[in-house]
């Protein structure tokens, strides 16, 4: 039975540790110049030499606690909402919300039925504090640092490939000798559509693909259908939410007014977050599903349940990760279909805490480590203005570009995204683009100035910026 006056589990839990991580803090520091400090220091360096201690698990363990940090945060804050405004978890919708709901469908997020108050849980700059947070206490003192290394913002130490290693193992084909959609409109295209082969249409689309055949690609590549079970289950997703009004309904009214210039994707994050289909994704992922205590009972973990149903708490920018597909696909349950596959195969890494190499911490370290290789000065210059590009760029990355691209150019670079099956060249199309403003950006000499050369990206195109990048600087 759902109740007004959901249980706190979360921030009771919060507040018990954080009083044993200060604790822990306070003891430590007490213990730091003694004998006994120094003999457990002793014999913790001499576990990092025994085979059953891997240093790679140490490493996970930090990324692990942080990830968990990260996700209490979250979780409190959503709590907290909802016994501030006093809103519950969920309810039932009154049948003339119902019928309301149901008649307006299709024009939803025009206006925000939802409550006026509710705040983003998180946006980007919140996200990035947390990546910067991110140490390995195990490479603090490591003769293989550089000074360099310790430049950036990203302090962690993760395998990312530089340019030459990316233009032999994942970028051939955007090579000056093959054909680009983006810049040769002409290529031929391959009757892969016809013939409905997947690997084939995934291989093309390293080049681009066609406007009039891009829909059709993408589904054949990520291997959606609209079979009748499929429109069937769309329609139940959207029962639910007439049905019931969900907490996280105000959020995503707030995400997408705030964000998106299109009124027609606010039901497909409604859908969405009803779709527990979507969980399947945490079996690959590093992050776990939050969960709330929604009966009105002592607490236990019995009554945890996942919410909300689809594990994923939306956040500022959001609905940004829909809006490119608008653009493609005008049945519903089509558009609601492609990007779920779209978000559980790759959006999901933009705002997780992982060491995946298209997750959020390798993109944002790949895109530094680019930088200080190819662009040391500028690099340098900007850190010393109080300018840190990741700074700058970290908005375009988690949104994989959304929102600041032209849409075409976008679509150019989602085509490469899928064709490769990686993220990784959203990190490098950051970089490329502080390369072509770099003898602006020399000139700069504060935070402000170096945003206002970098603010209006709509007129950059694609992929004539990563074939210079790529190609001329690995010359």
């Amino acid at each position: 039975m759902i109740t007004e006056n959901p249980v706190d589990i979360t921030s009771v839990l919060m507040d018990e540790s954080a009083e044993l991580s200060v604790s822990v803090t306070q003891i430590v520091q007490r213990l730091k110049g003694t004998h006994l400090h120094s003999q457990l220091e002793k014999q913790a360096k001499e576990c990092l030499h025994k085979p059953e201690i891997k240093l790679e698990t140490l490493k996970d363990d930090v990324r692990r606690l942080l990830k968990v940090n990260w996700e209490k945060r979250i979780l409190k804050s959503l709590n907290s909402m909802c016994t501030e405004l006093g809103i519950p978890l969920a309810r039932k919708r009154p049948v003339p919300e119902q019928k309301e709901l149901t008649n307006k469908w299709n024009e939803m997020g025009t206006d925000e039925p939802g409550n006026a108050d509710t705040n983003n849980l998180t946006c980007s700059r919140l996200h990035l504090d947390v990546l910067v947070g991110l140490r390995n206490p195990n490479n603090e003192r490591s003769e293989d640092l550089t000074v360099r290394s310790h430049w950036g913002l990203i302090q962690v130490s993760l395998n990312v490939r530089d340019i030459p290693q990316m233009v032999k193992e994942m970028y051939p084909e955007l090579g000056l000798t093959y054909g680009q959609l983006g810049i040769d409109d002409h290529t031929h295209v391959p009757p892969v559509v016809s013939e409905q082969d997947s690997a084939a249409a995934q291989q093309y689309s390293r080049q681009g693909c066609p406007t009039g055949l891009r829909a059709q690609l993408w589904s054949l590549i990520l291997n959606t259908t609209n079979d009748p079970e499929d429109i069937t289950h769309y329609e139940q997703l959207k029962a639910r939410v007439i049905n019931h009004d969900l907490l996280v309904d105000n959020l995503i009214y707030k995400v997408h007014l705030q964000c998106s210039l299109f009124d027609g994707n606010c039901f497909v994050l409604l859908c969405f977050s009803r779709d527990t289909a979507v969980l399947e994704h945490f079996s690959y992922n590093s992050a776990t599903p939050p969960k709330s205590c929604i009966q009105n009972s002592s607490g236990s973990e019995q009554c945890a349940m996942v919410y909300p149903p689809n594990g994923v708490i939306p956040f500022h920018g959001f609905s940004m990760y829909v809006a490119p597909l608008c653009f493609l696909y005008n049945e519903p349950s089509t558009l609601y279909r492609v990007f779920r596959e779209m978000y559980i195969r790759y959006l999901f890494r933009l705002h997780s805490v992982s060491s995946h190499p298209s997750g959020i911490v390798s993109l944002c370290l790949q895109f530094e480590r680019l930088l200080q290789t190819h662009l040391p000065q500028l690099f340098y210059h900007l850190r010393e203005i109080g300018a840190q590009p990741l700074r700058i760029a970290f908005k375009w990355i988690v949104r994989a570009f959304s929102g600041y691209l032209s849409t075409d150019q976008l679509l150019l670079l989602w085509d490469r995204i899928l064709g490769c099956d990686s993220l990784e060249i959203v990190a490098v199309l950051a970089a490329a683009v502080f390369a072509f403003r770099a003898e602006n950006l020399m000139e700069v000499t504060s935070l402000a100035s170096a945003e206002a050369v970098l603010a209006d990206l709509s007129t950059l195109k694609v992929m004539p910026l990563l074939q210079i990048f790529l190609f001329a600087t690995s010359v």
